[in-house]
C-alpha cells in the first residue's frame, strides 16, 4: 500500500518537480530538515497543532527533493546520503522536542510510561529501522521490508499532533519501529544464510 502511495505521490509531483530547474535537490534536502526542527520548537513549546503543520510542510519537502533531483538528472549518491543524514537529525530533533515538551508522558500511568524512557526508545526505534536496512545493504541484502518506514512514522507523528495525542503517536511508533526490526533482521537471515 504504501508503495502505491510513494507511487501516486512520485507521479502527482513530476510536472512540479520538472519546473525546479535552478534549486539543487541538497537545498530543499536542508530546508525540510530546518522546518522539522521547527516543528522540533513548536513540540517543545506544546504547540502542536503548529508542529504537526510543519511536519507536514518538511514531510513535502522530504518527497520534493527526490523528485527534483530525479526528474531533472541531478541524482548523486552524496545526495542519498545527505537526506539520509538529515532524516535522522530530523527525527531526533522532533522526537527531543516532544520528549521537552512534556508530550511523550502518560498522565493517566505516573511512573509506569516516562515521557524520556518513552521518547528515547521512540528515537533508538527511529534510527535501528534504518540502521538495519543500512547493514543489510553493506552485507549485500536489500532489507526494505517492514511496516514501520520512515514515511509512516512521519504520518503517525502528524495524526497524534493534529488529534492532540503526541503520547499515543510516539508510542505507536515505538511498536512499529521495532517490530520493523524484526522483520529486517528475519528477512536477512533468510536472505544470507
Amino acid at each position: 500500500m504504501l508503495d502505491r502511495l510513494r507511487l501516486n505521490v512520485r507521479e502527482g509531483l513530476s510536472p512540479v518537480a520538472k519546473k525546479i530547474v535552478g534549486v539543487n535537490p541538497n537545498t530543499l534536502t536542508l530546508l525540510g530538515l530546518l522546518i522539522s526542527i521547527a516543528a522540533a520548537i513548536f513540540f517543545a513549546k506544546g504547540e502542536v497543532l503548529a508542529a504537526g503543520s510543519l511536519l507536514l510542510i518538511s514531510g513535502f519537502f522530504d518527497v520534493l527533493d527526490g523528485a527534483v533531483a530525479r526528474e531533472n538528472g541531478r541524482t548523486t549518491r552524496f545526495g542519498g546520503f545527505l537526506d539520509s543524514v538529515c532524516d535522522r537529525f530530523a527525527d531526533a530533533a522532533i522526537l527531543i522536542g516532544a520528549m521537552y515538551g512534556g508530550l511523550t508522558s502518560f498522565p493517566l500511568f505516573p511512573g509506569w510510561f516516562p515521557g524520556w524512557f518513552l521518547g528515547s526508545l521512540a528515537i533508538v526505534g527511529s534510527f535501528m529501522v534504518s540502521y538495519t536496512r543500512a547493514r543489510a545493504e553493506a552485507a549485500g541484502a536489500a532489507a526494505a521490508v517492514g511496516i514501520g518506514e520512515r514515511a509512516v512514522r512521519m504520518v503517525i507523528l502528524i495524526l497524534g499532533a493534529f488529534l492532540n495525542l503526541v503520547n499515543w503517536a510516539v508510542l505507536l511508533v515505538i511498536v512499529i519501529s521495532f517490530i520493523t526490526v524484526i522483520q529486517r533482521i528475519v528477512f536477512v537471515r533468510g536472505t544470507l544464510k
